[in-house]
């Protein structure tokens, strides 16, 4: 009796532990999350106040306004939202068409190629960056939206290939094979059978090229030049330059840059933490 009682102290006591770290971690995590918020209520001046003020003295939520007023963040968030839908529509639509070609399609060669579409990830992204440059500026283009999210529709990248290529590889081939019996081309599988079957790897993907292409701040910087093309991201550019940069400005303009981000994460939370299996018969 008296051994069971210290097991099961020993047990709460290891929970309770555990419990601890995990809520040690949390708040060492959302510190940086609450800093922004918090500095982003300041008046002005106030976030240069040493020690450093851990809740405001008093809050100002309009300066949400005047950071919002001070440029066309309008204009701003209409060509973020288009140029990361068309990106990560993109990224989707031909990552998953590539990985399923690499997974179930039995041409000549295909270990060879797709070991060859691994190796461009050891490629760093300045390397092509003049040679895209180049490119984009003969086709004429250069100075609009189509160099952000244009090359995302060609293989979308070879990490997001990879990923959603592992996931079809441990899918039955059952299903597929009933479905050539029955008649279905490849594409029909794909959208029909495989599509579904792979959710949680999409979603994966979706989000993440939608915070990759949301927080982008190289490519609009190079590939754009007019105010008309800028995103959310060189919007935070207005607030600051090599004299004075207003903080808590720039901090109320990346708390709103980050809603999307979680509304995005949150949504496709459950394909992350959803019980499917290997096999992929339990996607939903």
């Amino acid at each position: 009796m008296v051994e069971r009682e210290e097991r099961f102290i020993a047990s709460i006591s290891a929970k309770l532990g555990a419990y601890f770290l995990l809520g040690l971690g949390a708040v060492i995590s959302l510190m940086p999350l609450y800093w922004l918020i918090m500095t982003s209520l300041r008046p002005a001046g106030a976030e240069f106040t040493y020690p450093p003020e851990w809740i405001p003295s008093s809050f100002h939520p309009e300066n949400y306004g005047i950071a919002w007023n001070r440029a066309p963040f309008w204009l701003f968030t209409f060509n973020s939202i288009l140029v990361t839908f068309l990106a990560t529509f993109g990224t989707i639509l031909t990552a998953s068409m590539a990985a399923y070609a690499f997974a179930r399609i039995p041409f000549y060669g295909r270990n060879v190629w797709f070991a060859l579409t691994l190796s461009t990830m050891m490629l760093p992204w300045a390397v092509t960056l003049i040679p895209r440059f180049l490119l984009f500026k003969y086709l004429g283009l250069f100075d609009s939206l189509w160099p952000l999210f244009l090359p995302f529709w060609f293989g979308g990248g070879a990490f997001y290939i990879f990923l959603i290529r592992q996931f079809i590889m441990t899918l039955p081939v059952e299903m597929e094979e009933a479905a050539v019996v029955d008649g279905a081309s490849r594409l029909r599988i794909y959208f029909m059978i495989t599509m579904p079957l792979t959710k949680p790897a999409v979603a994966a993907v979706g989000v993440f090229s939608f915070i990759h292409h949301w927080n982008d701040f190289m490519s609009p910087l190079i590939f754009t030049n007019r105010e008309e093309t800028r995103t959310l991201a060189l919007g935070l550019r207005y607030f600051g330059d090599e004299q004075f940069t207003e903080f808590r400005l720039i901090m109320a303009v990346a708390t709103l840059m980050l809603v999307p981000v979680l509304v995005v994460f949150f949504a496709a939370n459950k394909y992350f933490v959803s019980g499917v299996a290997l096999s992929g018969l339990a996607g939903r």
